[in-house]
Formats: structure tokens, sequence, C-alpha cells
């Protein structure tokens, strides 16, 4: 977008932008969300930012009218697949937390200096700031939605002391934490020590099919799904973890709820980066839903399920067992073998809500797990040998890896193909323009919906007369690129659903008799 474009956007105060860029103003001081319900600056006073990190270290605060922070995060860093959205990628998933950013750094191939500069020319503000903003938006969550204690809140969102918290939530929102936790509009009721609940800020629409698709695909103990809910335990960097996540589509507001029942608090970050990974809370669905509107195929699924969401992952090692053991299977098959597998993972620490175990580690698979797999004893060596890849470092992928570079890691292992590193890039990193042309589900999608088109057609050219036909359509979807993935989800549930009966043939009269 340009500066107009943008600066339209704050004009119209269009929600869908929250997040995507900040509005700085020279004569306040302060930057906001574009849809800010303040009176409009005058263009020659605006500045517009990628990141809010930038804005800090321009010399900006906060808004404490729209509250800039309260926002989704920028659907950018999926469709980026550039040193910037890799990076911050990352940092979202808490890794100068943990390694710095020479960590940072050496996960995507550059020097501590090198990444830095890229950063600061990219997104207007270098890795520690990037990581600053990332904490200080953590922390004005838990203030306003627990009772945390404020020393917890602190370490909780990264920050390595008390003091450095208190002095970065003054700096950035020009408010103490005790200030900005009074602004809460609704105070939540004192909670369990292991227990957070969380609202989960997202745009609309949003389709709750996502819980759907992966309930079926849950593994008892593990994970547990409904239509409106989601369940499941998780190994995080320092420990154990445990959460589910409801939405409520008859509330006002039609809140996201996430519970933690159990986690670490310096793995606080991660967590809530990867639940809004798994749920694609950052995308843009209006944007999405009007590229896949334009295609004839896909035009009434869109109609009828607005918003849908690209599943992630909470963990890219589990993701990769998963998508081999779902090749060229059935969804229920591969739960059935998954099923079996998890045998192989150790109980979980923080066991409760019917979740008591672990999905096995790669050493846990590579060890014996494997044993536990039936079928065609090739696809069980390929899953071995990967296992044993990933248990000893030989193969390291995550979030901060792009397309090119996924499948450069992943293709020469055996028993991997092109389909298996797309749906791992649609799942792991959110790639949003992959099509699995192959897939049999993609297949009879296409199918599906066809048939659909050709009954609705039917009926309306009885009574409105025959339609243009349309264009020639490319079968790899490329006209709703760089959106894809979200095309393949359209076809994989117009594959799951359930076929309409066939009316009866109509028997002549004289055949009855």
């Amino acid at each position: 977008m340009d500066f107009w474009q943008r600066y339209r956007a704050i004009d119209a105060r269009d929600p869908r932008f929250d997040g995507q860029f900040y509005t700085a103003v020279r004569t306040t001081g302060i930057y906001c969300r574009p849809s800010c319900p303040a009176r409009t600056p005058k263009a020659a006073n605006v500045t517009f930012y990628e990141t809010s990190a930038a804005a800090h270290d321009a010399g900006y605060r906060a808004c404490k009218r729209c509250l800039p922070e309260a926002v989704p995060g920028t659907p950018a860093w999926n469709v980026r697949q550039d040193i910037a959205g890799r990076a911050m990628r990352l940092i979202n998933d808490g890794v100068i937390n943990r390694d710095g950013v020479q960590g940072l750094a050496a996960r995507l191939g550059y020097s501590a200096r090198q990444l830095n500069r890229i950063l600061s020319h990219e997104l207007g503000a270098g890795p520690l700031s990037l990581a600053r903003a990332s904490r200080a938006q953590t922390a004005r969550t838990l203030l306003v939605s627990t009772s945390m204690k404020l020393a917890d809140i602190a370490f909780a969102s990264g920050f390595s002391s008390v003091r450095q918290f208190n002095e970065t939530m003054v700096e950035v929102f020009a408010m103490t934490p005790t200030a900005l936790r009074s602004t809460a509009r609704h105070h939540k009721p004192e909670m369990a020590a292991t227990a957070l609940t969380l609202t989960l800020p997202y745009r609309e629409p949003f389709d709750p099919g996502v819980f759907s698709f992966l309930a079926v695909r849950a593994i008892p103990g593990i994970e547990v799904g409904t239509p409106t809910s989601y369940a499941r335990t998780l190994r995080l960097p320092h420990g154990d973890a445990r959460f589910s996540v409801h939405y409520d589509g008859g509330a006002p507001g039609r809140p996201l709820t996430l519970t933690i029942g159990a986690v670490d608090l310096r793995d606080l970050p991660a967590l809530l980066s990867r639940v809004r990974r798994l749920f694609d809370l950052d995308s843009d669905p209006v944007a999405i839903d009007s590229a896949l509107a334009g295609d004839p195929r896909l035009a009434n699924s869109v109609a009828n399920a607005p918003g849908i969401r690209l599943p992630g992952a909470v963990d890219p090692q589990e993701l990769l067992v998963r998508a081999m053991i779902g090749q060229q299977v059935t969804v229920a098959a591969a739960r059935t073998a998954l099923t079996q597998l998890s045998a192989a993972g150790s109980p979980s620490l923080m066991p409760g809500d019917g979740l008591s175990r672990l999905f096995p580690t790669a050493a846990d698979i590579a060890g014996s797990g494997y044993s536990l797999l039936r079928g065609p004893q090739r696809r069980i060596d390929a899953i071995r040998f990967a296992a044993s890849a990933l248990a000893e470092g030989q193969l390291d992928f995550g979030y901060g890896d792009d397309l090119p570079g996924l499948g450069a890691k992943l293709l020469p292992l055996p028993g991997v193909g092109p389909w298996t590193v797309g749906y791992v890039a649609m799942r792991v990193l959110g790639a949003p323009d992959v099509f699995l042309a192959n897939d049999a589900a993609v297949k009879n999608g296409i199918r599906a919906l066809a048939t659909s088109a050709t009954s609705r057609d039917g009926l309306a050219a009885e009574l409105l007369g025959p339609a243009p036909r349309p264009s020639v359509l490319n079968p790899d979807f490329s006209e709703v690129s760089p959106w894809r993935s979200y095309a393949t989800m359209h076809l994989w549930r117009a594959a799951a659903a359930p076929k309409a009966p066939q009316p009866e043939p109509a028997v002549p009269e004289k055949a009855m008799r």
C-alpha cells in the first residue's frame, strides 16, 4: 500500500487494517491503529510505520484511546518469505527471549550485524526493538485480561527484570503497569494460579470450521476437539503445557477464548504465538475471500463459509511426522495410526481435562515408537529415518524457514515428496499460496464443487435462461494466487461434506401397475 491508500484507510477508520500498519502523528507524538476513532490528522502530519516497534524507535507513544497493541498481528509475516517475514515469525515465537539476537541470526544464516541492518531497512526497527514491542504487547494483554501479579507478568512476557518491564511499559504506553491494568473494561475474577484465560483478537469474519478440521484429526489423550473447541497438550522449550480454545458464535463479539491450564511462564509468549498460528488469527479474511470469490468454482463455497482459516502447527517436528503418516491414506486411517504411535509418548507432567500424554518426540519414534506403526515397511522405515535425523540434529526446520529452504531440507528424505513439503509449508510456515494439485481430496473437492455449480446453474437456466459460458480457468487455481492454500481448504471442505441425497427417478404410471 502506498501513502494515500493508507491515508484513505485511516480516514475511513477501516478496522481491517488494524495491525497491518501504524499511524504516527507528529503534532501529538502518538501512534494509532488505522481504525482509531480520533479525528483524522492532516496528511502532512502523518507518518506510517510497518511495525509498532518502528514507531517506538521514532519516539512515538501508543494511543490510550485506540490501544494499537490490542489488535491481531499482520498477515504479512506469512505472506512474506523474505528475511524480514522469517525473522518476525521467529521473534513472535520467542527466539530472542531464549537465544538472543545471535541465536536468531544463526537460525536465519546471517550475522547479527547483517540481520540488524536488514530489519532496520525493511521494518524500521532492529531485532531487539521488535522483540521489545512483542513483549510489551504480551504484557498489555496479561495486564488487562488476567489478575496475575505484576512480577509474574514481567517474566512471562520475556522481560529480564521488573525494572525493565516498568520502564518499557511507561515508555511505550505512557502509563505504569498498574494504571494500564485499571483501563480494563471488564475485570476478571481471581483465577487459580495454574490457569489463565485470555480473549484472542482476530479479524472478522471467522469461520469455525478450523475446529472441525482439528477435531477429526485429534489424537485421544493428546487432543480433544469439537466443532467449537479444541484442547491439547504440547511440549515447549521450558516444559509441558496444556491449553484449550473455545469459540462462542452466539455471544456479543463472537469471542475466541484461550484457557491455559498449565504452562511455564517463560514459555507463555511462545504458547500465545503458536495458538495464534494454529488458528490463523492474523490473517485478513476479507482480502482472501474477495480474491477467492472471484473464481466461479469457489464463489458459492466462499459465500457459505466466509473467513475460512488455514490451520497451523504448534510443533513443526510433530507436524512432519503426522504429514508422513497421512500420505496417501484417509484422515481416519491416519488418525488410527497416530493413535497407535501416541503410546510411545511420555505421560504429561500437567495432565487434566482428559489430556494425559504428549506426542512422542523424534527420539521416542526413532528409538522404538516406529515399531507401533502398521502398514508398508517402506513407509515405516521412512518415518524412522526422518525421526532419527530430527533427533540427531541432522534435520532442523521450523517457523523461520522459507518455502525453497524447506523443500531443500525435506525432499532428500526417503518417503517425502512435493505433497508432504507443500502440506508442511501450509501448516508450519503458514504459506498462503500452496496448491496440492495431486491430493485426492483436492480432486474430489473440485468435482464436488463442479457438481454443485452444475446443479445450481441448471436450476438458474430453467428460471432465467442459459448463462454465458465462463472463460477457461486454470486447473492450478492460479487466478486466486497468492491465496491458493485457502482455496485448498475450501476444496477439502467440499470433499468432506456429506453428499446430498439424490432424488429418486420418477416412475411412469404404467410401470407402477
